[in-house]
C-alpha cells in the first residue's frame, strides 16, 4: 500500500508539468495576437477611433485639434519660398525592422538632417504606408513614405519634422528595391530586425521644388502634435509586387495601415516654391 502512494505522489508533478505544457502551448496564439497595443479596424476596440481611449497619454488621438494626415487641398493655401528647407542627407548604418504595423529602416549613425527655419533636423527612422494616409484634392495613393526627423533640443517648440513621399502603382520603387531580401525574411516575424549596411536616404530623391507644408501629428499613438509635415507634391511609382510584400510583412491587422483622414479646423496649406515660380 505504501509503495502504491509513494508512487502515485512521483507520478503527480510529471502529470501537472505536462498539463502546464499543454496549457501554455494552446494559448499562445492567443498571447500573441493580444501583442498589438493599437490596429487599424474601421469598428475595433484597438481601431483608429478608439486610439485615444486605449492609453491616457494617447488622448490627444482622440482630442487634438492639430492631428494627422488630412486632405491637402487648395482651401486656405498660401504659397511661400522654398529657402527655409535645405536637406542634407549622407550614408550609414540602418537596419530594418518589422514592427508589427509597419516595415521601418532606422539609421544606428548618422544619415544627415533637414534644416528648416535654420534648426537642424537629424533623421532617425523611415517607415512605410499603405494605401497613403494623406490625400491631395481627395485622392488617396497607393503607398506614402515618411521619413522621420528629431530635434531634441529641449528649447525647440517643435522638434519632430516628417518628410512624406507618395506613390502610385508603376515602375518599381529603387530604394525600397534594396530592402526586398530582407523584408522577405522577416514576414509576419514582429520585432524582426535585419542589418541593411550603409544606406542614403538621399536615394530616395526627396529634392522636389515643390511640396506642401502644414503643422499636423504623429500618424501612429502617442498622435503627439506639433509635427512639422512636408508632402512632396510629386508623385513617385512603386510596383504592386512592393506594395503587396509590405502588407504581406507586417500583421494581419496593418495589411491597410493609413489612419483616417482627420480634421483640419481651419488650418492653413502651405505651397512651397522656387522664389521664381512664386
Amino acid at each position: 500500500m505504501k509503495s502504491r502512494n509513494k508512487k502515485h505522489n512521483i507520478l503527480d508533478p510529471v502529470l501537472i508539468l505536462l498539463l502546464i505544457l499543454i496549457a501554455s502551448e494552446s494559448s499562445t496564439p492567443q498571447e500573441v495576437e493580444d501583442e498589438r497595443e493599437f490596429d487599424y479596424s474601421e469598428n475595433g476596440e484597438k481601431g483608429p477611433a478608439k486610439w485615444g481611449e486605449i492609453k491616457k497619454e494617447w488622448s490627444e488621438c482622440s482630442i487634438g485639434s492639430m492631428q494627422s494626415p488630412i486632405d491637402l487641398s487648395n482651401e486656405r493655401v498660401r504659397i511661400i519660398s522654398d529657402e527655409d528647407k535645405k536637406i542634407n542627407y549622407r550614408a550609414a548604418n540602418a537596419t530594418v525592422k518589422n514592427r508589427g504595423h509597419d516595415i521601418q529602416i532606422e539609421w544606428l549613425g548618422d544619415g544627415g538632417s533637414v534644416v528648416i527655419n535654420g534648426s537642424d533636423y537629424p533623421l532617425r527612422q523611415a517607415h512605410w504606408h499603405s494605401p497613403s494616409e494623406h490625400t491631395i484634392h481627395g485622392r488617396s495613393y497607393d503607398m506614402e513614405l515618411h521619413l522621420v526627423h528629431l530635434n531634441t533640443d529641449p528649447n525647440l517648440q517643435n522638434k519632430i519634422y516628417v518628410l512624406g513621399v507618395l506613390y502610385k502603382i508603376g515602375k518599381p520603387d529603387k530604394f525600397l528595391s534594396k530592402f526586398i531580401p530582407s523584408i522577405r525574411s522577416m514576414i509576419d516575424m514582429k520585432d524582426e530586425e535585419v542589418a541593411v549596411g550603409m544606406i542614403d536616404a538621399t536615394d530616395i530623391n526627396v529634392h522636389n521644388k515643390k511640396y506642401y507644408r502644414y503643422m499636423g501629428s504623429l500618424t501612429v499613438p502617442p498622435c503627439t502634435q506639433g509635427v512639422i509635415w512636408t508632402i512632396n507634391k510629386k508623385v513617385r511609382t512603386v510596383s504592386m509586387d512592393q506594395v503587396k510584400l509590405l502588407r504581406e510583412a507586417v500583421h494581419d491587422y496593418a495589411e491597410k495601415n493609413a489612419r483616417p483622414l482627420q480634421p483640419k479646423n481651419s488650418r492653413d496649406i502651405f505651397i512651397c516654391s522656387p522664389v521664381d515660380d512664386i
